[in-house]
């Protein structure tokens, strides 16, 4: 416990797990500036830390080790200085996070020195393990550089490798406060050590309190989580539907929806055997929209066309198979598809952005009206959607949106799906001072693509910061379009409309990993996450 200021933080090895945070946060100060006491600490449900994979982030270090030894195996000694000079080479040490994680290890070992297999996998749990974070608020005691070295040099002396550090003056006294975020939990001997160092040689040193954020998927296999919660469309039909008397177009539907929720993130999308009516209601479609798309479509959708018929069949007389469509794609930028059984919620699908994945449906609409819709399916998907994400820049415009919606707050979930709405749905782009459309919702709807192109429809440059207050309708054609410059320029809008938002972390994309790297510590609610019985009966149905 941290008895008062200049106290001393004593071991608590006996206490349990839960009873352990507890009693080291009591005697800190709050962000409000009042002390928490064991009994009235508000802790969140489900804390990331707890929520990491341990056994995920040991593997990764085990296989790194073993990387690292099948490069050096004629090596009589592996060096610490081996072990720097393999790292610095590996992709994952581009990841920010990672590479200041590693920098700070190396400069505390004697390079020259000899070091045992055990000690490799250590560094490399430590340094690879993005998950767990501890935020502190400290004041040097008197102004100058030096102060600073001197409060770094205790992080250094406990092997705290830091994620995250800024500073502000302080209000009232010539001197800086900093807020630091490093990897480690309280629960860490040399974490406890580095705060009774700080509140001895800096003042004010206050644990942060960790605010609630929703809940968010931090490995991509987090997105078989929320998959299946479908709000909409999938196998139940609305009485409006034409297909809704068709019992045999139902029961394929449900066929089809069965399987896209039995899905789980790494196997193979399941194949659908489309049948003549299904094959015919899309070849209608694609004759319809492709004479409209060679004329008003950007030229970055029409280059990937070849190449989508070349690759996945994409063809009048075939319905492209999701795995082969997710497959080109990974190829292409590193998207993949993901099969849902109907339409997600805006928070669940931005979220699956962020990861790289498109949420696609596999059935299709109803014969009898095969130039109506009232809900996505597979022509809006593969003919709308598909091709676009072939294309770095747009596939990199679309996940910043997913990354923005990483931790957001409801109000901001509704700015964001207004933003995707009018750009990746409904956006149009200049080509040559013409307008062409780039959203999936006007490539593949030839009434909307045609009405778009005149006159009568309102035009705005496109701008994130306006698109996420503009309300649209969903069942008449859309009275305003918003036109960006470029996609590269829609990128950048992008990224400072997503830098804007309030948001108690950062967040970045880790490709190593397929994760999240998040750079402070924060809780999340457990609001909308399905208990473990829950998930068991959705299997079992």
């Amino acid at each position: 416990e941290v008895q008062s200021q200049g106290g001393r933080l004593e071991e608590a090895r006996e206490r349990p797990r839960g009873g352990m945070k507890r009693a080291l946060l009591r005697g800190f100060k709050t962000k409000s500036g009042t002390r928490v006491s064991e009994n009235k600490a508000k802790l969140s449900k489900i804390d990331l830390r707890n929520r990491s994979n341990q056994n995920y982030v040991n593997n990764v270090a085990a296989q790194a080790v073993q990387k690292l030894l099948s490069k050096t195996t004629n090596q009589k000694e592996l060096r610490w200085q081996d072990v720097e000079a393999w790292v610095k080479g590996e992709p994952f040490y581009q990841v920010q996070d990672i590479k200041n994680s590693f920098e700070l290890a190396f400069q505390s070992k004697d390079l020259d020195l000899n070091v045992e297999h055990q000690e490799v996998e250590e560094l490399m749990r430590s340094c690879l393990n993005t998950y767990n974070r501890t935020s502190i608020a400290f004041e040097t005691k008197e102004d100058g550089a030096g102060s600073l070295i001197e409060a770094l040099e205790l992080f250094r002396k406990r092997g705290i490798n830091l994620t995250h550090i800024e500073s502000r003056p302080s209000v009232i006294d010539p001197t800086y406060s900093f807020f630091v975020s490093f990897q480690g939990t309280l629960e860490e001997d040399n974490v406890r050590e580095l705060v009774n160092d700080l509140i001895r040689h800096t003042k004010n040193v206050t644990l942060m309190g960790t605010e609630e954020v929703p809940w968010f998927p931090r490995k991509i296999s987090d997105i078989d989580v929320f998959a299946h919660r479908t709000l909409d469309a999938g196998a139940e039909l609305e009485s409006d539907h034409p297909g809704f008397s068709d019992h045999e177009y139902r029961d394929r539907r449900r066929i089809i929806c069965e399987n896209a929720h039995r899905h789980k993130m790494g196997d193979p999308i399941p194949t659908v055997d489309y049948v003549d009516d299904e094959i015919k209601t899309w070849g209608i479609v694609f004759d319809k929209i492709q004479p409209l798309v060679q004329k008003h479509a950007c030229k970055e959708y029409l280059e990937i066309i070849p190449e989508l018929h070349k690759e996945c069949g994409f063809t009048r007389d075939n319905i492209p198979q999701l795995e082969d469509i997710s497959q080109y794609l990974k190829k292409k930028t590193g998207f993949m598809v993901r099969p849902v059984s109907g339409l997600l919620s805006s928070r669940d699908f931005l979220n699956g952005l962020a990861f790289k994945v498109f949420f696609s449906t596999q059935y299709i609409r109803h014969h009898s009206k095969p130039l109506y819709t009232p809900e996505p399916d597979i022509c809006h998907e593969i003919l709308g959607h598909v091709p676009l994400f072939a294309n770095p820049e747009f596939a990199a415009f679309s996940q910043e949106i997913g990354l923005a919606s990483i931790g957001a707050s409801d109000e901001q979930i509704v700015e964001l799906a207004r933003v995707y709405w009018f750009s990746v749905e409904f956006g149009q782009c200049l080509e040559n001072e013409q307008r062409k459309a780039y959203g999936a919702g006007l490539l593949s709807s030839f009434g909307e693509l045609e009405y778009s192109m005149t006159d009568e429809p309102e035009l705005l440059e496109f701008d994130p910061f306006v698109a996420g207050k503009q309300e649209y309708p969903i069942t008449t054609y859309q009275p305003l379009y918003f036109v960006a410059e470029s996609f590269v320029d829609a990128q950048e809008r992008m990224r400072e409309y997503a830098s804007s938002l309030r948001r108690p972390f950062n967040v970045r994309y880790n490709n190593i990993t397929c994760s999240l790297d998040i750079d402070r510590d924060i809780t999340v609610s457990d609001d909308g996450i399905p208990m473990k019985e829950e998930v068991k009966e959705e299997a079992k149905e």
